[in-house]
């Protein structure tokens, strides 16, 4: 049993910019969305992080997998880590408040235990993470709403889109542990938004038209920050974060996302959110502060390192 890293200076700096990068995409996405469509967003969201990731990995002289498996392993990553909840998530923020949908996104640490649980013995269900689930769970549905759940008019369905989208999220989790623990980081993201390229392009295009390039230097802004800074770049400061910190600390950065957005959404958008939202978001930090651990007497075990 190992003893909770503790977080450097160093280590503390990147994290909070890695979950202002995350919280300020939200923003970007939103903006982006006044002029293209959403399945357009995420099809230049993967394609330019490609581009920039295996540029990245030939500088370092990185090995390219050949096996044929492996790249059908990055084709399922894709789908469930960007496909899947990218266009899910864009396409509700057309109709929710991205502060909003980044509380929402908070929910996949939830989801994740528990798709966890059914796929690995390691991952098993203690009554700690079970009373963690249950509060974040709960914190879900506050910041939704019963009436949300009753009815499915635009605004509901967006909120359970984005919900879906976080259950995609722990299913590519569950499937990164299986199919690429094996391979450096870098190329298996990479990989995933290479997998996720070559089915968002033509789906996008097939379904919203040809791309247009003469977009407004707000909307090119708005692509090549949440393409490049969020998603690239992101990428990248995630492992260097998750090498410093261990994946224990990576909770933090879960919980410091949702206020990020729902701040920059009021100071850019003007966005507004109601009082379930916000009392939802505290029940989902509270069981997700419980599924971390470390503030429970006797839980000072740290996971993935």
């Amino acid at each position: 049993m190992t003893h909770q890293m503790t977080l450097s200076p160093r280590a503390w700096a990147e994290l909070m910019l890695l979950s202002l990068i995350w919280g300020a995409s939200f923003l970007s996405i939103r903006v982006a969305l006044d002029e293209i469509g959403p399945l357009t967003a995420v099809a230049h969201r993967v394609f330019w992080a490609m581009l920039i990731l295996w540029g990245y990995i030939w500088i370092k002289g990185l090995g390219v997998p050949r096996k044929p498996q492996i790249w059908c392993a990055f084709l399922m990553m894709g789908l469930l880590n960007n496909v899947i909840p990218f266009s899910l998530m864009a396409w509700g923020q057309l109709h929710i408040e991205s502060g909003l949908t980044s509380i929402l996104n908070a929910a996949t640490a939830v989801f994740g235990v528990i798709i966890a649980a059914m796929f690995f013995a390691d991952e098993r269900l203690t009554a700690r993470k079970i009373l963690g689930v249950s509060i974040g769970f709960l914190g879900v549905c506050t910041a939704i709403g019963l009436d949300a759940l009753l009815s499915f008019d635009l605004r509901s369905m967006s909120q359970i889109a984005v919900i879906m989208g976080t259950v995609s999220y722990a299913c590519a989790g569950v499937w990164a542990r299986k199919m690429l623990r094996d391979l450096p980081p870098q190329v298996a993201a990479a990989g995933m938004v290479t997998g996720a390229s070559l089915i968002m392009v033509p789906l996008a295009y097939a379904i919203e038209g040809a791309f247009d390039f003469s977009l407004t230097m707000r909307t090119w802004t708005a692509v090549g920050y949440y393409a490049v800074i969020a998603t690239a770049v992101a990428y990248l400061l995630y492992y260097r974060v998750l090498a410093m910190a261990g994946s224990g600390n990576l909770m933090l950065c879960t919980l410091l996302v949702a206020p990020i957005a729902i701040v920059l959404g009021a100071v850019f958008l003007g966005e507004t959110l109601g009082v379930q939202a916000y009392a939802g978001f505290t029940l989902l930090a509270l069981g997700l502060i419980i599924l971390d651990g470390r503030l429970i007497p006797g839980q000072h075990r740290l996971r993935g390192t």
